[in-house]
């Protein structure tokens, strides 16, 4: 169920509605929008805002909550406003969703106002559906209002981008991230939840609250074991990691790349716990090393699938002894 207020919105995407608010209240609203935001900022909540404004019959930028607009928006049923997402998750937009919504552009809006279609996320539109979308783009319907919303706007065909009116979500500060998290979960969170975690607010959230804070911990004892020649440890650490390993891997590059700033010098209140013990077990070109294969080996994984996932992180743990033995 879609909230009435502004004050629904998360903070950090305060600013951006501000800007699009302006362009409701003077009807310059562009009829194709791209969002655009690192992952797990919540994004689709500044869609939502966007299409509860634009579906209220009686007011421009701020929705009444009481129109029969808002109270078909309040119960998911608009006919004029449309979700186009993958069918499972991590597959794609098809071509078929596409050209259903573009015969759907074509046709009259069944309450004689805007009709609204917000694609999530865009960059999962396969490539017959993008080419798709841009014929209608490249000439929209009257009052018909597209919405893009993506984390990797580079994915997407550039003809696409070029005309949308470009929306680029900034990253919020770790205070703000922290704040929130606090206010969200009524405990205090550790800084290095966030940081671990991309700074992303929703995805620190599910971190703390699914258990995963206590996995990383255990993966990082681990680890800071399996490096000193704890073969019991390393193979642990392999286990855990797999259960989850593109996440997981990721909290690990963050603790390297911590460990080699520590040789440096910069310490900073979100570093991840072990990377001051790290930093001492472990020289600078051993971590660089380290944390740009881990880098390759996050890469090759999500572009890949069938791979050992398991030999291949046993045999990245197991480069800390030979590179510290050489």
């Amino acid at each position: 169920m879609l909230g009435n207020n502004v004050k629904d919105l998360h903070s950090w995407l305060q600013g951006s509605w501000n800007s699009w608010k302006y362009q409701l209240d003077n009807n310059s609203f562009a009829s194709a929008t791209l969002l655009s935001s690192s992952p797990g900022l919540d994004t689709f909540q500044l869609a939502e805002q966007f299409a509860r404004s634009l579906m209220c019959n009686t007011t421009t930028s701020e929705p009444c909550g009481f129109c029969h607009g808002c109270d078909l928006m309040q119960s998911g049923n608009h006919p004029d406003y449309h979700v186009v997402k993958p069918e499972k998750e991590g597959k794609t937009i098809t071509v078929e969703q596409i050209r259903q919504c573009n015969r759907i552009a074509q046709e009259s809006s069944q309450l004689s106002g805007y009709r609204l279609f917000v694609i999530e996320p865009a960059e999962a539109m396969n490539e017959s559906a993008a080419n798709a979308l841009l014929k209608t783009l490249e000439e929209p319907p009257e009052k018909c209002v597209f919405v893009l919303i993506a984390s990797k706007a580079s994915a997407l065909l550039p003809t696409i981008v070029s005309r949308c009116q470009q929306v680029a979500i900034p990253d919020p500060q770790s205070g703000v991230v922290t704040l929130w998290l606090q206010k969200e979960l009524g405990v205090d969170v550790p800084a290095f939840a966030s940081h671990v975690n991309g700074n992303a607010p929703v995805q620190t959230k599910v971190f703390m609250q699914s258990g995963d804070i206590d996995a990383y911990k255990s993966i990082e004892e681990s680890l800071i074991a399996a490096v000193q020649g704890d073969i019991e440890s390393a193979l642990k650490c392999t286990s855990k990691l797999n259960e989850s390993p593109i996440t997981r891997l990721t909290w690990l590059w963050y603790l390297l790349t911590d460990a080699q700033k520590v040789h440096f010098g910069v310490v900073q209140p979100n570093f991840t716990p072990g990377c001051r013990t790290l930093s001492s077990l472990l020289s600078y070109v051993v971590l660089e090393k380290q944390s740009s294969e881990l880098a390759a080996l996050i890469e090759k994984l999500r572009h890949f699938t069938g791979l050992n996932t398991e030999l291949l992180i046993t045999d990245w743990i197991f480069k800390f002894n030979e590179e510290t033995c050489l």
